[in-house]
């Protein structure tokens, strides 16, 4: 779904037949100011986004940035100035402000977590735990914040996780199945293949065929031995229990990249609002 068809139908869910409370208190022709204030510190994201709800509604209405995507905000700035028609402002002011407050809170959480890394190779990853219908702009908020996007969905890369394994027969037949899968239909996929215990990287070792191998579940102390153990043969990437406090010790292991799906399913919107301008 493009960003487009996304502020299209978010508007038409917020208003419906019509902003009725601004149609009937503020004149058609009544023009007006309003500036969009941070009320927390952050890193905003979605400051294009925001600005397409307003020109959705009308392409005339005037926008000024003060700040870009990934930029940090402290309380009281000011992230960017509307001017135009005050039925517009209002009508579009809601719509607006939940994508840029979901947005920054996204990347302020992934800077969070970027920043626990400074001066290690690993990178942070996030994953498809997303909003339905919201996993562009979610992941735009994750490359705002420092992180890096995983795959966007199921067409863009093969997976193979534990499901697959199991109701494939095992790590062999999975890979073998694939590749098969791959040749027989063109495609040009890279494969990660999730394992759970050294057992399965030492099968993974010797089948080959993978780009990349997840190592799930993992304490810092096994992870470290996996990564030794794969040494450099294939991409590798943690996952799962990893939290704020303990990501540096997982990343210290040498470990390529670790996926945060807290990046996306666990975030509180930054506190962003829009203020009327009354000095014209």
């Amino acid at each position: 779904m493009t960003i487009e068809k996304i502020i299209q139908q978010a508007l038409s869910e917020d208003l419906g037949s019509g902003d009725h409370t601004s149609l009937a208190c503020i004149p058609e022709n009544h023009r007006g100011k309003a500036v969009m204030l941070a009320k927390e510190d952050g890193i905003v994201a979605g400051t294009n986004v925001a600005e397409s709800v307003f020109k959705q509604i009308d392409p005339f209405i005037t926008i000024e940035l003060y700040k870009q995507d990934g930029e940090k905000v402290r309380n009281s700035d000011k992230i960017m100035q509307i001017e135009g028609r005050t039925q517009v402002i209002l009508a579009a002011e809601r719509t607006a402000l939940n994508f840029i407050q979901r947005m920054s809170g996204i990347a302020t959480y992934t800077r969070r977590i970027t920043e626990e890394l400074k001066g290690l190779n690993t990178q942070i990853l996030d994953t498809r735990k997303t909003t339905p219908c919201l996993r562009i702009l979610e992941k735009m908020a994750v490359k705002a914040g420092g992180g890096t996007n995983h795959r966007f969905g199921l067409y863009d890369m093969i997976m193979i996780k534990d499901n697959h394994i199991d109701f494939a027969g095992g790590i062999e037949p999975a890979i073998q199945k694939t590749q098969h899968y791959l040749r027989k239909n063109n495609l040009s996929l890279k494969i990660e293949i999730e394992t759970r215990n050294f057992s399965e990287i030492e099968q993974v070792l010797s089948i080959g065929g993978v780009h990349r191998i997840m190592l799930d579940n993992f304490s810092p102390d096994k992870l470290r031995e996996a990564v030794k153990l794969i040494d450099k043969r294939f991409e590798t990437e943690a996952s799962g229990g990893i939290t704020l406090n303990t990501i540096r010790r997982y990343a210290e292991t040498g470990v390529d990249f670790i996926s945060v799906g807290a990046l996306t399913h666990q975030i509180k919107s930054l506190d962003i609002s829009l203020l009327a301008v009354t000095d014209l």
